[in-house]
């Protein structure tokens, strides 16, 4: 008999990519915290990637539109790439991270916004750490589908674009979602 899933915490993580496109963009920054099942936050990393600068900035440009809309985001990113570490040692802190304060679970329950998306570059440029993850993952956007389609209730997220703040914005998110659900 199939053991059911029962994580005792949460990984919340968000990326900032270059793009979408997990083949051919790539991660810039990366923030996790690691809650509980109340949402109280038990720690927190966050990594910068360094690349070349002109590598950097041709990535960048491939998706000029968005960053013509986020100028600050994009300023602030290119500015901490310099005090940034190589991918593969950003990929062994998360596993780290993750053997330290979710010790004892055999699969790692990820959380975040859209979700789905940042597993994608998860699953190719951190392969290690994608084979700790469970399959199942706690998406605050499907939440947000039900309780803007079907409640009319929308939840004003800001929307910096920077790994930690944006984290911390999907978990006010689901708490205000839950507060909406009669138990």
């Amino acid at each position: 008999m199939r053991q059911a899933f029962k994580p005792k915490r949460i990984v919340w993580v968000d990326l900032e990519m270059t793009g979408l496109d997990p083949v051919h963009d790539e991660i810039l920054e990366v923030a996790a915290i690691v809650t509980d099942w109340d949402f109280t936050e038990i720690a927190t990393y966050e990594g910068v990637v360094r690349h070349d600068g002109a590598k950097l900035k041709t990535l960048l440009d491939r998706n000029a539109g968005f960053w013509g809309e986020h100028p600050e985001a994009r300023r602030g990113l290119e500015e901490q790439n310099e005090s940034g570490k190589p991918l593969g040692e950003i990929e062994q802190e998360l596993l780290t991270f993750c053997d330290e304060f979710c010790a004892g679970e055999a699969r790692i329950l990820l959380g975040g916004n859209s979700i789905h998306q940042d597993r994608r570059f998860i699953d190719q440029w951190w392969p290690m750490l994608s084979k700790r993850l469970h399959y199942r993952m706690l998406d605050v956007s499907a939440w947000k589908v039900v309780m803007e389609g079907k409640y009319g209730k929308k939840f004003a997220k800001p929307e910096n674009h920077r790994a930690l703040d944006d984290i911390r914005g999907s978990i006010q998110e689901l708490k205000y979602y839950l507060k909406k659900v009669k138990a």
